[in-house]
């Protein structure tokens, strides 16, 4: 596969696994407008995403068989622990978004800028760490 077509595809796929983290966010601020709701919202979202952009990059980005349960378990323990300093960079930026123009335009506006930079540094931690086989 060429660059410029794993690129696309890992995009895609970032593109697709945000759309369904802010989609779960707007769920959840709709069910519950209250005290702490866009910080819910914002770990329901981020779950929802992580579950479905590792099975996607394990599938079709790194081509990753699993050898067992215990493998795919530990390969996703690894992906989530990657992610904790991406989803910082995530979740800093929504936040400060948020805090700085006080809209719901740009709340998610910040959400889409810091995962796009997240994003990025995940792959390259994914490709090193988590998907190289021993």
């Amino acid at each position: 596969m060429t660059g410029f077509s794993l690129t696309a595809k890992y995009a895609f796929f970032a593109f697709v696994a945000t759309g369904v983290n802010l989609a779960t966010q707007y769920i959840s601020l709709s069910i519950y407008p209250g005290v702490y709701s866009l910080y819910l919202a914002i770990v329901f979202g981020t779950l929802a995403g992580l579950a479905l952009k590792y099975v996607l990059d394990r599938e079709y980005i790194f081509h990753y068989r699993a050898e067992n349960r215990v493998d795919d378990m530990t390969r996703f323990i690894l992906y989530s622990l990657m992610g904790i300093f991406t989803t910082v960079i995530f979740w800093g930026v929504e936040i400060g978004f948020d805090a700085l123009f006080e809209t719901d335009s740009a709340k998610y506006v910040g959400a889409m800028i810091g995962l796009s930079i997240g994003y990025t540094t995940k792959y390259h931690l994914d490709k090193r760490f988590v998907f190289q086989r021993v």
